[in-house]
């Protein structure tokens, strides 16, 4: 196993950190070439490096200057995929029938429509009792949900009396295509079933119009999560994940990357990717008040890795954000992106504001207009976004133990499977799916969403 020169620890079979020689108490810890915290007493060669042993050095806001580092090029080759074209240039990977609520009391509504219609219900708790901030930022999400090009039809459905106005809804939504999205509020009609079934029956008429055609692979944004990490996250599918986004972006394809959180502690290597200083300046602002977040809560920023990222082998959060931010590779720093805003133009990475919950993250990207999320996991979920979630096993065992859950085993690179193979093997995935072949999340029938909410409920 590849091990930097600088590193004195090293992953073994289990997953876990051991130290290639005697580390003081004090002295930093170091893998990836960076530190990933300090000794809390003396560990010696060969024992385990565990959080018992090892803190984290995170604090504050953060202080890193401009300097710019290697980056990928980007839009360099020419290569189409067959996609559905859209009335206004968006191109989507599926062509889905979406029924979209307001507001989380008539979920049953929906859920019922959407049995009765095939279509998927985007159900959510919220939308009622919400003020400012809070309440604009459920607007936020839904509208990216409602505009995003994966759906050919969305059906809109209020109630009418809840704080997310249907009018305030359509005023921040913009220019939409009046066919292809409707709206109901269902206190205005005597039966919402026949009235909802009628608006979607007239959706799946025109949907029976779509057909794939070829269009550009730049067209593409193409989302990277981390899930439950282990000791090989960094090692095995992250990089892996970020050289199939390098491939990607020198098609002139958009990266997108959330968990703001988990780039704590890894900030200096990812703002090295800027394109420019007002770009640095304008995600570091992001990543700042994401810190800023945490600290008017009461709670240290280095308090992220989960239980199971702790089994896994995880000791801190700088270990896990310096895995984390691999999954971009070094595809240049485009921009900084707030809920339900999609990129301004095609190509490069963009940071999209949101934590590193997994269900709350899968859903900023998808109302980013991600089309399909390259999720990586080193303990398994089964969780997936409305759009394609691909799975990507850290290690081998997971994935022979959930082949239903899984869709690709980057744990073949510790067999000595070469790099380059799997880069080309995976980046083949990615185009299927965007051309139709279902990821293992969808034969399940698995997609949620939810909304990240900081403010006060009535």
């Amino acid at each position: 196993m590849q091990i930097h020169p600088s590193d004195n620890v090293e992953v073994r079979a289990d997953g876990q950190k051991y130290a290639l020689r005697a580390i003081m108490c004090g002295e930093s810890v170091i893998k990836y070439g960076f530190p990933i915290g300090e000794a809390c007493c003396d560990i010696s060669v060969g024992e385990r490096v565990t959080p018992q042993n090892l803190r984290s050095r995170l604090s504050g806001l953060g202080d890193w200057a401009y300097f710019p580092g290697e980056t990928a090029p980007i839009g360099i080759k020419e290569g189409f995929f067959d996609g559905f074209l859209r009335a206004d240039g968006e191109v989507g990977i599926r062509s889905e029938l979406w029924i979209i609520p307001t507001v989380g009391c008539i979920n049953d509504v929906a859920k019922r429509l959407a049995e009765k219609s095939g279509a998927k219900a985007l159900t959510h708790p919220y939308g009622c009792s919400q003020l400012g901030g809070d309440l604009l930022t459920t607007q936020k999400i839904l509208c990216g949900l409602i505009r995003h090009p994966n759906a050919g039809g969305v059906l809109v459905l209020g109630l009418g009396c809840e704080n997310n106005r249907m009018e305030d809804l359509k005023h921040l939504l913009g220019d939409y295509d009046p066919a292809r999205i409707r709206f109901l509020n269902i206190q205005d009609c005597e039966d919402e079933m026949e009235e909802g079934m009628r608006l979607l029956g007239i959706l799946k008429m025109l949907m029976k119009a779509d057909r794939r055609t070829s269009v550009p692979i730049s067209k593409l944004r193409i989302a990277v999560k981390c899930g439950g990490s282990d000791g090989y996250s960094g090692i095995t599918a992250n990089p892996l994940v970020g050289r199939v986004m390098e491939c990607f972006a020198e098609y002139g394809s958009t990266v997108l990357m959330s968990e703001i959180p988990e780039v704590f502690g890894a900030e200096q290597l990812l703002l090295s990717r800027a394109k420019d200083e007002d770009t640095f300046s304008r995600v570091a602002r992001m990543i700042r008040a994401f810190r800023q977040y945490f600290i008017d809560h009461g709670e240290g920023i280095a308090d992220n890795p989960s239980p199971g990222n702790i089994a896994g082998g995880i000791s801190t959060l700088e270990e896990k954000s310096l895995g984390c931010v691999q999954k971009a590779g070094k595809v240049p720093l485009c921009g900084a992106l707030d809920f339900g805003q999609t990129p301004a133009e095609d190509g490069g990475l963009y940071l999209v504001n949101g934590p590193g919950n997994d269900m709350v993250a899968v859903t900023n990207l998808a109302a980013s207009g991600a089309h399909l999320i390259l999720f990586t996991t080193g303990r398994g979920t089964p969780l997936s976004s409305v759009v394609p979630t691909l799975k990507i096993s850290t290690n081998t065992s997971l994935a022979e133990k959930k082949p239903h859950w899984i869709d690709f085993d980057a744990g073949r690179l510790l067999d000595g499977v070469p790099g380059n193979l799997m880069t080309e093997v995976l980046f083949a995935h990615c185009l299927a799916v965007a051309e139709g072949k279902k990821t293992k999340s969808e034969e399940n029938g698995y997609y949620d969403i939810a909304i990240f909410k900081d403010g006060v409920t009535l």
